[in-house]
């Protein structure tokens, strides 16, 4: 095996980062893949997760690939990522004041073996959002590109009232699930 010891099939600056606190080998390589929205919650993550391991895998045939899906659910509702500040401004009314489930499926591809894909799952509470706090948060412009209309590692963890599960995976990559996957990642961190 050549190169970096992890390709990482996704464009998120967030699993970037968690990984490079890790001191991870690893490189990053956009799958560029359509994503699934349409299902129960917990297959389309693990869907998602798997088409952009693959993609990549098909490049790269002799790597380790990891790829994740982060998403936001209410029962069977999935919040992806708005497009506009009406939309971020449904989601959260919408997850105002009750608990949602966020929900990241993990795929890793090693060379000549059959795929890994799973779930990592963690309840997140968000406060009743009034609308002072809600103008504030929609303002600063956070919920760009993210799943449910929140970053909870930014401006985000003011809407948060608790959690129940791996504040990581609320993050966008759910290290122990990767960990347990992966566990040469730290063997090989920098």
């Amino acid at each position: 095996m050549t190169g970096y010891a992890v390709l990482l099939a996704s464009s998120s600056p967030q699993r970037r980062a968690l990984l490079e606190v890790l001191g991870a080998d690893f490189e990053v390589i956009p799958p560029g893949v359509e994503e699934t929205s349409a299902g129960p919650p917990l297959e389309v993550a693990q869907e998602n997760a798997y088409r952009k391991a693959s993609a990549v895998a098909r490049a790269e045939p002799d790597r380790i690939v990891l790829g994740v899906d982060t998403l936001v659910a209410a029962g069977r509702a999935i919040f992806g990522k708005p497009a506009t500040e009406d939309e971020a401004r449904t989601t959260l009314r919408t997850l105002s004041g009750r608990s949602h489930t966020v929900i990241s499926g993990v795929s890793v591809i090693r060379p000549r073996r059959r795929a890994q894909t799973v779930a990592a799952q963690t309840t997140v509470r968000f406060r009743a959002l009034e609308a002072p706090l809600l103008a504030w948060y929609l303002a600063g412009g956070e919920w760009r590109e993210r799943a449910g209309a929140y970053a909870i590692q930014g401006r985000g963890a003011a809407l948060v009232e608790g959690i129940d599960g791996d504040w990581t995976n609320v993050v966008g990559l759910p290290v122990p699930t990767v960990l347990e996957l992966i566990p040469e990642l730290l063997a090989h961190s920098r």
